[in-house]
């Protein structure tokens, strides 16, 4: 497969090399074949690679198939993706809960695949969700900028913002847990709190909405360990109602929803914000609503 990226030099005055090197990411041996194939245009003309552009100047790389060899996964139904943007390179969708975001299987057949049969070729996962959690999850399109936005994650330059309903009111408006988070030795599914080999996980807690008995908080990861917000929140007496694993307060669904994506478009610079919607999730807040309101009439 040959394919070609076009953009806009938006990363200012530098050598050929250092943008292909430091600013995309593109690894060595893929960087030596666009050199010896003369697969970089500045403006439409060859360059070398001490060659500077500027800002605004028009790159286009062109891949081969021995650049990154195809990657075949099979493709699933596109009618179940809700896209929230797309674009060349990258792709945001709102995942129902109950579905993987990838499979562990070759043929089992999860989000990614459903998302590569509405864009019509192999993507390529970003980050994931819980089976159990909904919302906005982000793929990129090509392997070229796959690199890029694992960076931009791994320096917390994409945004998320989580939405939980959990057991009982909150007492404080602003909280930040630091515990943390190790693997259960007695069950392999779950992660626990463990001060001493655990790893460092951060979670920033807003309280958004008190119920009766439940409240709804605005969660923003700094870290990524597994099950991070479901075991901080559980471990401070918070569980999400409907979890599982970490709760005994049931529902139809874990009350887990990633509402909001935000980053900035690493190739145009542009920002990106999307918000995802969920009808089940919605629908509990609703009746939390209405039983608040009840509360209140009942308590005048």
């Amino acid at each position: 497969m040959t394919f070609s990226v076009i953009l806009n030099n938006k990363y200012g005055s530098r050598t050929v090399k250092q943008l292909l090197e430091e600013d995309l990411l593109i690894p060595r041996k893929i960087r030596h074949f666009l050199r010896t194939k003369k697969h970089v245009l500045v403006n439409g003309r060859a360059v070398n690679w001490q060659s500077l552009v500027k800002e605004d100047d028009r790159i286009q790389l062109t891949f081969d198939e021995e650049d990154y060899p195809p990657k075949d996964i099979p493709f699933g139904q596109a009618n179940l993706v809700e896209p929230l943007y797309q674009d060349q390179h990258i792709i945001i969708v709102n995942k129902p809960e109950g579905m993987k975001t990838h499979g562990n299987e070759p043929n089992e057949l999860a989000l990614l695949n459903h998302v590569s049969a509405y864009v019509g070729q192999t993507c390529y996962v970003v980050h994931r969700l819980d089976m159990e959690t909904s919302g906005a999850v982000l793929f990129a399109k090509n392997p070229f900028i796959l690199p890029i936005l694992n960076r931009l994650l791994e320096e917390k330059k994409i945004w998320r913002e989580y939405w939980a309903i959990v057991d009982g009111r909150l007492t404080a408006k602003h909280v930040i847990f630091r515990d943390k988070i190790g693997r259960d030795r007695h069950d392999r599914r779950k992660r626990v709190v463990d001060k001493r080999h655990g790893q460092s996980a951060t979670t920033i807690v807003d309280s958004l909405k008190l119920f009766p008995q439940a409240s709804l908080v605005k969660c923003r990861l700094e870290t990524g360990r597994t099950h991070q917000i479901r075991v901080h929140l559980s471990y401070h007496g918070h569980a999400i109602i409907g979890d599982p694993l970490y709760s005994k307060c049931p529902a139809a669904r874990l009350m887990l929803h990633a509402h909001c994506l935000s980053l900035t478009h690493p190739l145009t610079r542009q920002k990106i914000t999307v918000e995802a919607k969920s009808q089940s999730f919605e629908q509990v807040l609703n009746l939390a609503k209405k039983e608040n309101k009840k509360e209140k009439t009942n308590s005048k």
